[in-house]
């Protein structure tokens, strides 16, 4: 048998399989008998309705109440009923709930809009499903499933509480609480009286087929997870950046879950913590632009502490200011980077940011004065640097004639090299050194401007958009690794890279060989890799180049003289002419001995 009939043979079987298996999930449950297809009669002058078919219908209905009698008892009479939508209203939300089950439907932030101008609904009736099951004496029920014929909307102060109600007669009531203040977050109690039973557990399910709120769906997909934080401090984000199925199960107590979108969030907080709970995560159909992907989570809670602690849910934007007055490590459903990155942005970047923004109301003006502050913090980094470049530039002519002198042998000019960096005092890395101390606050921007809500839909000059990528052209297809449109601000900040590059080499003599050509690669490289990011991110590299441009002409005009620079690395040289090699060279000049002598016995 050959490699293509084996092939095959798998290939037939897997097909068997799967057929099997989902024909076995299409069968009807054998207890349950097919329910016949009634088409409803013609109505003439001369007939009458077919009072069979509406006995028959009866009929079943009084099997059904019977069926919930004996499984619910008292309960039975809840299980149907009219649904009727409340609704409450703060300055921030403005939440829908439905009679049936007693349960928000419906949220709309109100301060904002979706990427085309539409009310900015979290999630409905049609995008969201919820479970919650209790004990109640000797059986599980769904109080999502409940009727409640009763309500009653207070007002307290600067809050309103909402009362859903269901008597079973007896002194035997089902209480659901809910109370609305001036935020983004809802307080949640439950009352059974003396129907519950304290020693059992609560399941809240919540499945959310996330709405399309952006305008870039791949970076939404890609941002969105369901996060949730354990009593110990520790922070998951299920799901991030990725588009495959992600489930998890946790065994731990929670203070909180969310589900995250890019810029919002729906979740629900701990008064006292739950004791576990489970979380998936998947984008089912990568076609369907409508949905950002399918989150769903199942909460385990005490049902005493859910009975006298309560809960609350949490919606609104994704903004570190407000979630870190929330609870404990809620502000980390805002991604801000690794801890080093984090740290940046959470003690340097924002503070400034929040404080320009007091002041000035453009974003794009903001992001300017930023990248003007910044610059300054880092000056004193870019004169070393560029202090080195200057240095390594005085010293080419004398780089270029050891290399003249050895010709092919590398050993000896290296050496040579390093000897003559002993003898006037130049350390050929101090110029990467300070390159090396800008990348963390260069690396936490890249974190910090897609992350930032404040920048959601904020205009400036073509963009409409500053948290996501401007475009100038449609393009009629998509091309790989760069989109379909053409982003100007990204082709800015890459040409303007391209000229800083071009810029830093006339002064860096020891770039050599094809390192100084592969540094011209990383800013065409940009031009693909950031087309689909913020162009308030983009915008802020290509101010920042700007600003290199000037700083380096400013001190290279004012505060390096090269003639200068030489006479001293002169004076050293002749001061060092019988200097011993330090052991450090010593070990480099071994080391690089030992290499050439290797390389030769290859050959």
């Amino acid at each position: 048998m050959d490699k293509n009939q084996v092939t095959g043979l798998i290939l037939i079987s897997l097909l068997l399989l799967g057929y099997f298996y989902f024909a076995q999930d299409l069968q009807p449950p054998p207890q349950q008998a097919p329910t016949p297809q009634v088409t409803n009669p013609q109505i003439t002058p001369d007939s009458q309705p077919d009072n069979t078919i509406r006995s028959a219908d009866v009929a079943q209905d009084s099997i059904r109440l019977a069926q919930q009698q004996l499984q619910y008892g008292n309960l039975a009479a809840f299980m149907s009923g009219e649904s009727k939508e409340i609704t409450l209203e703060n300055e921030a939300l403005k939440i829908t709930f439905d009679t049936k089950g007693g349960i928000i439907s419906s949220v709309q932030l109100k301060r904002f809009q979706t990427y085309d101008k539409q009310p900015l609904i979290l999630f409905d009736a049609t995008s969201s499903e919820r479970s919650f099951l209790i004990q109640l004496k000797d059986q599980e029920v769904d109080l999502t499933q409940l009727y409640f014929n009763d309500h009653e909307v207070t007002n307290r102060g600067d809050s309103t509480e909402l009362r859903f109600s269901i008597d079973l007669g007896g002194g035997n009531e089902i209480h659901q609480y809910y109370t609305l203040g001036q935020g983004h977050e809802v307080k949640y109690n439950l009352d059974l009286t003396d129907l519950g039973n304290p020693t059992s557990t609560a399941y809240f399910g919540w499945k959310d087929r996330l709405k399309r709120l952006e305008k870039a769906l791949d970076q939404s997909r890609r941002n969105s997870s369901v996060n949730y934080y354990l009593t110990d401090g520790s922070f998951t984000d299920l799901g991030d950046n990725s588009t495959d199925l992600e489930q998890e199960v946790v065994n731990q107590p929670i203070s909180w879950i969310t589900m995250k979108q890019k810029f919002f969030s729906s979740g629900i907080i701990s008064n006292t913590p739950f004791l576990g709970a489970s979380a998936a995560t998947q984008v089912i159909s990568e076609e369907d632009s409508t949905v950002v992907k399918d989150l769903e989570m199942v909460v385990s809670i005490s049902q005493q502490s859910l009975t006298t602690e309560g809960f609350s849910y949490f919606f609104g934007p994704n903004d570190y200011q407000l979630m870190k007055k929330v609870t404990e490590g809620f502000s980390k459903n805002v991604y801000l980077g690794w801890i080093l990155f984090a740290w940046i942005n959470k003690w340097l970047i924002i503070p400034i940011f929040s404080f320009l923004e007091t002041s000035v109301a453009n974003y794009g003006i903001i992001i300017i004065i930023l990248a003007f502050f910044i610059k300054i913090i880092l000056s004193p980094i870019s004169y070393k640097s560029y202090l080195s470049m200057a240095k390594m530039k005085v010293l080419k002519p004398q780089l270029d004639e050891i290399k003249e002198k050895h010709g092919d042998d590398m050993q000896k000019a290296q050496a040579a090299q390093m000897e003559l960096y002993g003898k006037v005092g130049v350390n050929p890395l101090s110029g990467c050194i300070p390159m090396l101390l800008q990348m963390p606050i260069l690396l936490a921007m890249f974190n910090f401007f897609p992350n930032s809500i404040e920048l959601r839909q904020a205009g400036f000059l073509w963009a409409d958009d500053l948290s996501s990528y401007d475009s100038i052209m449609n393009l009629p297809f998509n091309i790989p690794f760069y989109g379909d449109h053409v982003s100007l601000f990204t082709l800015l900040m890459a040409g303007s890279t391209l000229l800083y590059t071009w810029s830093n080499q006339q002064m860096n003599a020891s770039m050599q060989g094809p390192m100084k050509s592969m540094q011209y690669l990383m800013p065409i490289m940009m031009i693909f890799f950031f087309n689909n990011f913020s162009s308030g991110l983009t915008f802020y590299y290509f101010i920042l180049n700007i600003l290199n441009f000037g700083q380096q002409a400013i001190i290279k005009k004012y505060f390096i003289d090269e003639n200068k620079i030489l006479k001293i690395m002169e004076e050293n040289k002749a001061r060092n002419k019988n200097k011993k090699k330090s052991k450090f060279q010593q070990r480099l000049e071994e080391a690089m001995k030992t290499a050439e002598e290797s390389k030769k016995n290859r050959k």
